[in-house]
């Protein structure tokens, strides 16, 4: 890797390059699928391939590619730089870099049990007894998934750094969907859509104890058929820890997304309503609310040694104490600011430009617990699992739908209801949160499909939350 990468920058310094890095990329993936029964899929892949990315005249320049011999690697260095002279030609302003320490460094995921040393057997045998728990009447689909993922890297840049890494992921999940009289409900574990996934081994499944959970997702799938419509006003809402990992990666992660803010990137997601006149001084959410940006979080799914400009993990305040007072940033767009880089460039593969990627936007843990916040509830309604989610390109206004939902009357849940949405804007609806559970129910949770970029990308991304209280929101049935 450390001879591939000499090459591709060498060819792009005498192609006319002032700055230039590269990205060698080994990649395996493997996943497993069963459903009612029957092994439904079994992926394994590898995929390698280099990415080079360039600064000429004042512009980036990008080319990836999958030859490694010399002949290849040069011309693609080439192209890459006769796309940034081409853009350079149209640029409204030159590219500036924060500065950052060059490095030699190596980082592993920590693992107990490599995925990969794991028999598929053995993995298709654990889905398929999991898939047999949940064969109840009314359940007319069962699934249930494993997944692992090795990216090895290198990073060289032109400004001396030499960086290899090796993240490794593992992954599972199952779903159980009930029909009857018109109906269709689904539960989900540990996640909805998918699966859960973590930055860690083979350990990582036996904690989710998938059997253990199967028979009670089915039952509560099969119970929401006939359960009462969620019921309708402006009441207390209580977000259990998965609900509301999508509820920080929607309304904060994305609109702290700094190339959305200066306008470089609106695929996907749109732009956001933070502008930077606002920094320091607009009240997010209330002093209940602190949000970081922290790519040292054990196991989850945006944490690194380096990101992918060579900047070292770290751990940045977005909302402190409710208080705005952070970006998710790169070299350039740090640059604007004065500041170093937060460290948060990512690229989906060795075919994709490295952008600004959420990594571990955790929602901190507070000191109270869900049997407190339900216990001094007098009317409201506990949601768990997401099911649905929409809003604005400007991260403002809100609605979501989750699989289950529990009616709270005088500290006490009292019935389960279906197709429960709760809408909301994005400020008002964190200045409501009056209440956060602690460390021992704070989790750290996967989003495997954040997409953004234009061509798109798929990012890996990690949201550590607890179960939080928020008063007077707009809640109703789907």
């Amino acid at each position: 890797m450390r001879d591939i990468a000499d090459v591709a920058l060498d060819a792009s310094v005498v192609a006319g390059a002032t700055y230039a890095d590269c990205r060698v990329v080994d990649q395996r993936m493997q996943s497993v699928l069963v459903k009612n029964g029957r092994v439904n899929s079994v992926t394994d892949f590898e995929d390698t391939g280099v990415g080079i990315r360039v600064i000429v005249d004042g512009a980036w320049g990008f080319c990836g590619t999958q030859r490694t011999d010399r002949a290849g690697l040069e011309d693609a260095a080439r192209f890459a730089v006769r796309i940034a002279r081409a853009s350079a030609r149209t640029a409204v302003a030159r590219v500036r870099l924060a500065p950052t320490p060059a490095v030699t460094a190596t980082y592993v995921t920590p693992v107990s049990i490599d995925p990969f040393d794991v028999p598929l057997d053995r993995k298709i045998e654990l889905l398929l007894a999991v898939d047999a728990s949940m064969d109840i009447p009314s359940v007319t689909t069962r699934q249930g998934s494993l997944a692992a993922v090795r990216h090895h890297q290198f990073f060289a840049s032109t400004e001396g750094s030499r960086i290899t890494q090796t993240i490794i992921e593992t992954g599972g999940g199952i779903d159980a969907t009930a029909t009857g009289d018109g109906e269709v409900q689904s539960r989900s574990f540990p996640n909805s859509f998918g699966r859960q996934q973590l930055t860690a081994g083979w350990e990582a499944v036996l904690a989710m104890d998938l059997a253990g959970n199967g028979r009670r997702i089915a039952e509560e799938a099969v119970a929401l058929l006939s359960a009462d419509l969620c019921p309708a006003g402006t009441m207390t809402l209580i977000l259990d820890a998965t609900q509301a990992a999508l509820q920080v990666h929607e309304s904060c992660g994305h609109p702290t997304e700094l190339d959305r803010v200066l306008g470089f990137e609106a695929a996907f997601a749109g732009t956001s309503f933070l502008m930077p006149e606002m920094l320091g001084s607009f009240r997010y959410g209330s002093e209940a609310v602190t949000i970081s940006a922290d790519a040292t979080s054990p196991g989850g799914l945006g944490t690194f040694g380096y990101d992918d400009e060579g900047v070292a993990a770290q751990r940045t305040l977005l909302i402190d104490g409710g208080l705005f007072t952070g970006y998710l940033t790169s070299r350039e767009t740090a640059a604007g600011f004065d500041q170093p880089s937060g460290g948060t460039v990512r690229a989906e593969s060795w075919n994709r430009l490295p952008i600004i990627r959420m990594t571990n936007i955790n929602l901190e843990p507070g000191t109270s617990s869900l049997e407190e916040m339900i216990a001094t509830t007098e009317r409201g309604v506990y949601l768990e699992t997401n099911r649905s989610w929409s809003i604005d390109d400007r991260r403002l206004n809100f609605q979501f739908g989750t699989q289950a939902g529990w009616e709270i009357r005088d500290g006490r849940r009292v019935r389960l209801v279906r197709n429960p949405l709760y809408s909301g804007r994005t400020p008002e609806f964190w200045n409501s949160c009056d209440a956060v559970a602690g460390a021992s129910e704070w989790k750290m949770f996967g989003v495997i499909n954040c997409g953004k970029g234009e061509p798109g990308q798929l990012m890996h991304v990690g949201h550590g939350a607890a179960p939080c209280r928020f008063r007077n929101v707009a809640v109703r049935p789907a």
